[in-house]
C-alpha cells in the first residue's frame, strides 16, 4: 500500500529573528528571499560553484500545492515522489527515522549473523578468497532490503529544509542523483548504520568489514547547495562498534559524497563531526569519462571537528576550500584533512586549523596521486603556515607540487582566517538559521 501524501500546506512564516540570523550567517547577497519565509531563500550570486550559470534556486518557485511539512520518514519519501520535477519545498519537522523498526526488519529469512561469523572465520575460510555461499547470499539479500528502505531519491527543483533547531534524519541516505537544482538546509544527519557489512578477507593484510550508505550523496547532479546542516555519527561513534576477526565491525561509510560527474556544488556553513571517511569528491581514478572537467565544488565556512580523513579527498575536480575550520581532538585518531588525488586541482586558502600537541601541520595534506595543489594563507593554531612546505619537509618521498592551475572567482564572502574559528564555531551547523 502506498503511503498517503501529507496534506500540502502553505509556506510557514519564518520569524524575523530567524531570517536575520540566516542572512547574518551568509554574506550580503548570498541568501535572497522574501523575509517571511526562509524556505524560499536561494543561493545568491557568486556564492561558490553552485552559483555558476543558472544558479541554484531549489523549490523557491513552488506553489502552495507543492509545499509540504513532514514528520515521518514515510511522509518525507512520499512528498519527494509527489509532483515530479515541479518546484517543491519539503519542510522537515522533528526527527525522521528511516530505520525505526531496527535491523531485524530487513533480515532475509534464514540469515543468521552468528552462522555468518562461523562460516567465514579466517581460521575456517582463510584470507585468500572472497566470501561466498548461503549466508553471504542471505546477507546480500538483507542488505538489498535495507538499501531500498533507507534511500530517499530527491527530484530536481527541490528545497528540503528543517523547521526549527531539532529537525533531523536518522538512518536515512539522501540520494541527489542525476538531477539539477537542489537545496538542503538546516538538517542534522545521523549517519546511517549499515546493518549488514560484508566481510572481505582479501582487503589488506588481515581483511576488513566494508559498509555502504552515506548520509547524503550527490551523484551526477548539478547546482546543489548544502547549507547549515550537521553531519555526524551521533549516537553510534566508531568507538562503540564491536570487533570480529580482530577488525572493527565498520557500519559507517561516508557523511557526504560528491561523485559520478556531479558538478557545480556549494557546501557552506555545515558542521561535520566525529566521523572517519568524511567527504569524498570523485570516487574512482578510472572515472575520467564521467568526472573529467566536472566535480567543481566549493566548501566554505564549514566546521570539521573530530574527523579522521577526507575533508575532502579529491579526484579530478576543481575544488575550492576556504574559510573552513578544522579541529582535531587530542584523543582522536587523525590521518589528514586534504587528500590530493588523481588529476585533482584543489585550492585550499584562508582556512584555520586547531591541532593538539603531537599532531604536525605536515599531516594536513595527504598525497594519494601526483597532482598540483594551491595552499596559501592558512593558519594553524593562530599562526600562518605554508602547508605544502611543511608537508614536503616532513614527507619528502611524497612531495606535492604547488599551483593548482586555476584561481577561484565565485566567492561572495571571504573572511580573515584568524576570525574563522569564532565565526564558524558560532554559526555553522543545523539549528543556526531557524
Amino acid at each position: 500500500m502506498r503511503t498517503p501524501l501529507p496534506r500540502p500546506l502553505a509556506p510557514l512564516a519564518a520569524t524575523a529573528a530567524c531570517t536575520l540570523l540566516a542572512l547574518a550567517a551568509a554574506a550580503p547577497g548570498t541568501a535572497q528571499a522574501a523575509p517571511h519565509d526562509v524556505a524560499r531563500q536561494i543561493l545568491g550570486p557568486n556564492d561558490g560553484w553552485a552559483s555558476e550559470g543558472s544558479g541554484t534556486t531549489g523549490g523557491a518557485k513552488a506553489d502552495a500545492a507543492h509545499v509540504y511539512t513532514v514528520t515521518t520518514w514515510q511522509e518525507f519519501t512520499a512528498a519527494l515522489e509527489a509532483g515530479g520535477d515541479a518546484p517543491k519545498i519539503i519542510k522537515v519537522k522533528g526527527v525522521l527515522n528511516a530505520t525505526a523498526a531496527g535491523c531485524a526488519a530487513f533480515e532475509a529469512d534464514g540469515y543468521d549473523f552468528r552462522q555468518y561469523l562461523a562460516d567465514y572465520d579466517p581460521a575456517v575460510w582463510g584470507r585468500d578468497r572472497p566470501v561466498s555461499g548461503p549466508q553471504e547470499d542471505l546477507r546480500a539479500a538483507s542488505a538489498a532490503r535495507q538499501s531500498e528502505a533507507i534511500k530517499a531519491e530527491v527530484p530536481a527543483n527541490t528545497t528540503i529544509i528543517g523547521v526549527g533547531k531539532d529537525a533531523a534524519i536518522t538512518g536515512g541516505s539522501l540520494q541527489i542523483k542525476d538531477v539539477d537544482n537542489v537545496i538542503v538546509r538546516n538538517l542534522t544527519f545521523e549517519a546511517p548504520l549499515d546493518c549488514f557489512p560484508q566481510w572481505d578477507p582479501t582487503d589488506g593484510a588481515t581483511g576488513a568489514w566494508n559498509s555502504e550508505y552515506d548520509a547524503a550523496v550527490v551523484y551526477g547532479s548539478t547546482h546543489v547547495w548544502l547549507d547549515h546542516n550537521t553531519f555526524t555519527d551521533g549516537r553510534y561513534p566508531d568507538s562503540t562498534l564491536p570487533s570480529y576477526y580482530g577488525e572493527v565491525y565498520q557500519q559507517h561509510d561516508g557523511l557526504l559524497d560528491i561523485v559520478r560527474g556531479a558538478n557545480h556544488v556549494t557546501a557552506s556553513w555545515n558542521a561535520f563531526r566525529d566521523h572517519d571517511k568524511t567527504l569524498m569528491i570523485g570516487n574512482s581514478d578510472s572515472a575520467a569519462a564521467t568526472d573529467a572537467g566536472k566535480l567543481k565544488v566549493t566548501l566554505h565556512h564549514n566546521l570539521f571537528e573530530g574527523i579522521v580523513e577526507r575533508a575532502p579527498r579529491v579526484r579530478f575536480g576543481q575544488v575550492d576550500t576556504y574559510n573552513n575550520h578544522y579541529v582535531v581532538k587530542g584523543d582522536q585518531h587523525y590521518a589528514y584533512a586534504f587528500g590530493i588525488g588523481f588529476e585533482s586541482q584543489l585550492v585550499a586558502e584562508k582556512n584555520a586549523f586547531t591541532l593538539p600537541e603531537g599532531v604536525s601541520s605536515g599531516r594536513i595534506l595527504k598525497k594519494w596521486k601526483d597532482a598540483p595543489v594551491t595552499a596559501e594563507r592558512n593558519y594553524v593554531n593562530g599562526s600562518a603556515v605554508d602547508l605544502i612546505a611543511v608537508h614536503n619537509a616532513e614527507f619528502p618521498a611524497e612531495a606535492l607540487r604547488e599551483g593548482a592551475g586555476w584561481s577561484p572567482t565565485l566567492r561572495a564572502r571571504v573572511d580573515d582566517p584568524r576570525a574563522v574559528p569564532g565565526l564558524v564555531g558560532g554559526k555553522a551547523g543545523a539549528g543556526k538559521i531557524c
